[in-house]
């Protein structure tokens, strides 16, 4: 029998709404600057030139399910004096491929979470101002909590639901999933031109303007209707 010569990692498994069921994660990418506001408190032009992405870990090191009702505890990160939330719809791959079309992308989505791209910003802007790659700022231990994955039939008209960020009680951004530069299908259809997908990715779908640093002890409340909300305190 064939064994590892160091012990095997585990597969996350995000909960799934109103079952005992796991989903289980493979890769995790997330789509930058899809939100207008967004752009342009980060300095760039929100046209609708083809969107970037970038990717995080896809184990438990970095995506950490967040229990429902429950607050998480989120370790404050080292190396930086800068860490920004970022709240986000995230969409969870139930069939895989290549070259999805934009008119059949829904069909690929198993469901939706809330989740935050925690962000190292003095690092990713480090590296960008000298043009490098930015996982150092993204990529990081912990940069991915993740709330209640909702089946795309359960989860009502996601195109059009509200999504917000509160920090302590107090509403730092929100917006419609209505307002993103580039749609969840074309996100989708565009992904897949670069990568073939497969049951299990995650998609970070872009985070509206707002966004801002916390620091130990901030408590942090993510919503998009129809989606069980995600609660984080930084310690």
């Amino acid at each position: 029998m064939t064994s590892y010569v160091i012990p095997a990692h585990d597969i996350v498994g995000l909960p799934v709404a109103g079952t005992s069921d796991l989903f289980p994660v493979r890769r995790v990418y997330c789509v930058g600057r899809n939100y207008a506001g967004h752009a342009r408190e980060m300095g760039s032009d929100p046209t609708r030139e083809p969107p970037f992405f970038f990717c995080k870990p896809g184990d438990a090191q970095a995506v950490v399910p967040a229990a429902p009702n429950r607050v998480l505890e989120l370790p404050y990160p080292p190396q930086t004096n800068n860490l920004h939330y970022e709240c986000e719809l995230v969409v969870a791959i139930g069939k895989g491929g290549a070259d999805i079309s934009v008119e059949d992308a829904a069909s690929h989505i198993f469901g939706y979470a809330v989740g935050f791209d925690m962000t190292r910003r003095d690092l990713q802007f480090k590296m960008r101002d000298v043009g490098r790659p930015w996982e150092i700022g993204k990529a990081f231990d912990f940069s991915a909590p993740i709330g209640l994955i909702h089946r795309a039939e359960e989860a009502g008209d996601i195109n059009h639901a509200a999504i917000q960020l509160d920090v302590d009680g107090v509403t730092k951004q929100s917006a419609d999933i209505s307002q993103l530069i580039w749609s969840i299908s074309e996100t989708i259809a565009n992904l897949s031109t670069y990568f073939t997908l497969a049951p299990g990715d995650l998609i970070f779908s872009g985070t509206p303007e707002g966004v801002g640093a916390v620091v130990r002890g901030n408590v942090l409340e993510g919503k998009v209707a129809g989606l069980s909300p995600i609660t984080v305190k930084l310690v």
